[in-house]
């Protein structure tokens, strides 16, 4: 491969991975507004696009969609195990856990 192409694929890559940072801080931004306003829709769309731009930032720095999904179980079952609030008050980290591993 020629070098000019490699550089310009290494600058994509790069352009690529500022972008995705600035939209996970756009879509937090998002996030917080839907909660001030209570739109359930609004708050769905920002919660989705925050997942959909951890995985494709995920697959730019060399990680899968499954090994994400994978460390995440992990990282539920110690927090589970330690009695985070939200699992003992609301059962919440057990169903993530499930619909991650149904995966």
């Amino acid at each position: 491969m020629p070098t000019f192409r490699r550089d310009m694929d290494i600058g994509r890559q790069v352009k690529l991975v500022e972008w995705l940072k600035l939209e996970l801080l756009d879509q937090v931004s998002s996030l917080f507004r839907a909660f001030h306003t209570g739109a359930e829709g609004l708050i769905a769309d920002s919660l989705s696009g925050l997942l959909i731009s951890v995985y494709i930032l995920a697959r730019r720095v060399g990680l899968s969609p499954g090994e994400i999904d994978r460390r995440a179980v992990e990282k539920l079952e110690k927090t589970r195990q330690i009695g985070h609030e939200a699992e003992t008050w609301f059962g919440d980290l057990g169903v993530v856990e499930n619909h991650l591993r149904g995966r």
